[in-house]
């Protein structure tokens, strides 16, 4: 019997299941349960404590669709990602571009651009927010000897945003960067071999060879990235708590304030997760079957 499952599972299409399967029991209790136990609870009223558990259908649902500060929220989430991705993506197409030869001053300075993805959210907030700080901010200080006074950046309703997305791009941009240096480095050299010997220039090369070739890699940048700018919360909390007048607060930072503040109200926080999950997987899913599943000619 032992010898009949030992030979099962030795094959290779089938013991490749025994090294997937922690992963999977790991995705299954972090992810799945959590996920199935969200969309629950957002039919129901309840809040933090249990000390109120009833059904409440589909009540909280219409609640968020009546809610101005829930649409106001998502449209700062909108806004937030949707400039955001394309400058990440940018940016870090750029640099990958010139920085994907392997001298060593490429390799030292993909390094130095990596730097900030590794680091801590909340600590690149709580920094940003010291040197952009009016008072005691070195930023505001140089600009003032400029003549530029009275620059709050997070302060100011007009500039928080826009702070609060260049402060993202700046730390995130090193992701991208990796992922297309990568990419780079795998086209061929004589494509670009064959371009020279035609004459095409640098710009060219890079448009008509470069570009084209890094297509999934570009992609797959995208989804992630705008994945994860729809879930943006760490550096809105830290720098700006939603303020000045609502201007930055986006929908999971309001999710987080419903559930664990005063009302406390865990049953229309998980509604709104439940919208948040809906909305990310209409502007992904369109995106991923573009890119990763293009039709057969």
């Amino acid at each position: 019997m032992l010898k009949r499952i030992g030979a099962y599972w030795n094959k290779p299409s089938k013991a490749a299941y025994l090294f997937i399967l922690p992963s999977l029991i790991t995705l299954f209790l972090f992810a799945v349960i959590p996920l199935c136990g969200s969309i629950i609870i957002g039919f129901m009223d309840l809040d933090i404590y249990f000390s109120v558990s009833e059904f409440a259908g589909f009540n909280n649902f219409i609640k968020a669709v009546n809610d101005a500060r829930f649409w106001n929220a998502l449209k700062n989430t909108a806004v937030f990602a949707l400039v955001e991705v394309p400058i990440q993506i940018i940016i870090g197409l750029l640099v990958a571009n010139a920085v994907a030869s392997t001298s060593f001053f490429s390799k030292f300075s993909r390094t130095i651009f990596f730097l900030p993805v590794v680091c801590s959210m909340a600590a690149v907030g709580i920094m940003w927010n010291i040197l952009l700080d009016g008072t005691i901010g070195y930023v505001p200080y140089v600009l003032k000897k400029f003549g530029l006074e009275g620059m709050t950046f997070f302060r100011d309703p007009k500039m928080a945003m826009g702070t609060v997305i260049a402060m993202t791009a700046w730390k995130n941009f090193g992701y991208t960067m990796s992922i297309l240096v990568v990419g780079i480095q795998g086209i061929s050299t004589s494509y670009y071999e064959a371009a020279r010997i035609d004459g095409a220039s640098k710009v060219k090369q890079f448009f008509y060879i470069t570009i084209p070739c890094l297509a999934s890699n570009l992609g797959f940048c995208l989804i992630t990235n705008l994945i994860g700018s729809l879930q943006v919360f760490d550096q809105v909390y830290v720098t700006t708590q939603g303020g000045p007048q609502y201007k930055t607060e986006t929908l999971v930072q309001y999710i987080y304030k419903t559930a664990f503040s005063h009302p406390f109200n865990l049953g229309y926080a998980s509604s709104m997760s439940v919208l948040l999950l809906i909305f990310i997987l209409l502007l992904s899913f369109p995106i991923y079957k573009k890119v990763f599943m293009p039709k057969e000619s």
